[in-house]
């Protein structure tokens, strides 16, 4: 039996990235060249809210040039959203609604890019439509800057934001390098909520000790202010200065973020709480404990939209797993997640597609492995940096520095 005929439908969620738009494109041109099975394709406005509200938009009456554009463009061009669908008896009236339009539109194929939220949107519907006798394939395209996702080797989008947080971390560096003494110390704040697998990635451009980053704060290692001081001190006796990188989702040994927003924007619509003071709370701490001044900064939704310094294996490993995905339901495969698999070993590097149950995905998170933290849990490991490096998609600037011979004194 054949593959059903009907319309697809492709959406984004969560954080936009600067890969998801090469997941979508890998959808929306393989769906288009294969008319016998898709008999249209549509995006969903902003997830699956624009299902929601019927409001998707036709891919194919798009020209050609905007969409051979799309693997190339950064953020989620077909609209995000942070929309959270909780259980099918807590939300069933949406998840009937989202059905009901479907099947107003001979909708037969719903491709969702996103996180472990969305892979449990996507597992709920997938639950209904069966429930419900209503014959439709969903498959998910993981999507995540933070590389969390349970059962793939790395997720699209994490390849790209690992290559920008080094290189700021290398140029960042080097600011703090050549003005240590005024701004002796950096705090160089990134996202991660409860995985610190973009700090981490700074760790790719430490060539030598004197290197930044110095120090690499990740929510997996639980912070004390002493210990902090401690290894601020070191570094200032080592090298005269010190540059940190500290993930957002940094906690103290309770379980509690160091900083957290409050007030009526501090959870998000998944009951996520919104960090975005880590790097001000280690910045108080070395300025109180060690007693120099401490910069703290943050790039901000830039780190994960930054396709002017994108990996390029990251953008054709998303473009691929968006192609799987639509081949994937072809095959008769629903209710599952591409994954991406990682072959070759030593120097060899190679990535293939594989396919995860949705519910194995859904809402699990993946931490940093201990493997991948030092003993003093302040840097990474030479077996992270064989995992990262190639996630980045080639070599990072080989900025110089001076030997600096220096001439000897004469008065003293």
């Amino acid at each position: 039996m054949g593959a059903i005929k009907g319309k697809a439908v492709v959406a984004q969620s969560g954080g936009p990235t600067a890969a998801i738009n090469a997941s979508a494109a890998g959808v929306i041109e393989t769906a288009l060249a294969n008319e016998s099975v898709f008999s249209g394709v549509y995006g969903s406005y902003n997830g699956v809210l624009g299902v929601l509200t019927e409001e998707m938009f036709d891919l194919g009456r798009e020209a050609p040039a905007e969409l051979a554009r799309l693997k190339r463009s950064p953020s989620a061009a077909l609209g995000s959203c942070r929309h959270k669908l909780r259980g099918l008896d807590e939300s069933r009236a949406d998840y009937e609604r989202i059905l009901e339009v479907f099947r107003a539109h001979d909708v037969r194929y719903f491709f969702y890019a996103g996180g472990n939220d969305s892979m449990d949107t996507a597992d709920k519907l997938s639950q209904l439509a069966a429930e419900t006798h209503y014959e439709m394939t969903v498959v998910g395209v993981p999507k995540t800057i933070d590389n969390d996702l349970g059962f793939t080797d790395h997720c699209p989008g994490y390849g790209s934001v690992a290559k920008f947080t080094a290189v700021c971390a290398m140029e960042a560096g080097r600011d703090t390098e050549s003005l240590w003494t005024h701004d002796t110390v950096c705090v160089h704040e990134v996202m991660g909520r409860n995985a610190g697998w973009i700090a981490a990635s700074a760790g790719l451009v430490r060539r030598s000790e004197e290197d930044a980053p110095h120090l690499i704060l990740l929510p997996e290692v639980p912070l004390t202010a002493e210990k902090l001081a401690g290894d601020v001190q070191a570094c200032l006796d080592q090298y005269r200065r010190c540059f940190i990188i500290c993930g957002e989702g940094v906690k103290d040994p309770d379980g509690n973020y160091l900083a957290e927003m409050g007030g009526a924007f501090g959870l998000d619509a998944f009951g996520h709480k919104q960090l975005g003071g880590a790097a001000d709370a280690v910045r108080a701490i070395v300025e109180d404990r060690v007693g120099v001044k401490c910069r703290a900064q943050k790039p901000g939704t830039m780190q994960r939209a930054a396709m002017h310094y994108a990996s390029a294996t990251d953008v054709a490993e998303a473009y691929m797993a968006g192609a799987a995905a639509v081949k994937a339901a072809m095959d008769g495969v629903n209710g599952k997640m591409v994954s991406l698999v990682r072959e070759g070993g030593g120097d060899t590097y190679c990535c293939t597609t594989g396919l995860v149950d949705l519910a194995k995905v859904a809402n699990a998170e993946k931490p940093v492995p201990d493997e991948f933290i030092n003993d003093e849990g302040n840097f990474v490991t030479k077996a992270f940096l064989d995992y990262a490096k190639p996630l980045i998609g080639g070599p990072l600037p080989p900025y110089m520095r001076f030997e600096q011979h220096l001439v000897p004194k004469r008065l003293g």
